[in-house]
């Protein structure tokens, strides 16, 4: 028997609640730094986890039906954490806007409930097949 947990599904969602756990980390580290000089802030960048992903485990697959598709972008590797060079907010070279990191830290935890909610569901979608007579 294969293992249930181990879908396409159920990575995505885990590869996506990971990704989230790592920005919220990043968050926080951006808004301890709010005030020191020549801090640049970082964020996480879900293309290049998701698409690392898709590229190591294959769970995707792209099929090109004509000639005409264009033909998706697998790349693997890549630094999942960019920093935010070019934005300079402050004579002291801090680039942290407070009010943006705030809003990052709330969307960011409603997208990790989302997720959450989710990967639940999935689980009672086969709690509920287990179950059935």
């Amino acid at each position: 028997m294969a293992n249930w947990l181990d879908g396409p599904v159920f990575r995505i969602l885990e590869t996506g609640m990971h990704a989230s756990d790592i920005r919220q980390k990043v968050i926080a580290n951006n808004i301890a730094n709010v005030d020191t000089p020549h801090f640049k802030r970082s964020d996480v960048d879900f293309e290049t986890v998701f698409n690392s992903l898709f590229a190591e485990k294959n769970l995707l697959n792209l099929k090109m039906t004509s000639p005409r598709h264009i033909p998706g972008l697998l790349r693997a590797g890549g630094s999942v954490i960019v920093t935010d060079d070019k934005l300079i907010l402050r004579l002291d070279g801090n680039n942290v806007d407070i009010d943006r990191e705030m809003t990052n830290a709330a969307e960011n935890g409603y997208y990790h409930n989302m997720l959450v909610q989710a990967y639940s569901s999935q689980l009672g979608y086969l709690r509920s097949v287990i179950t059935s007579r």
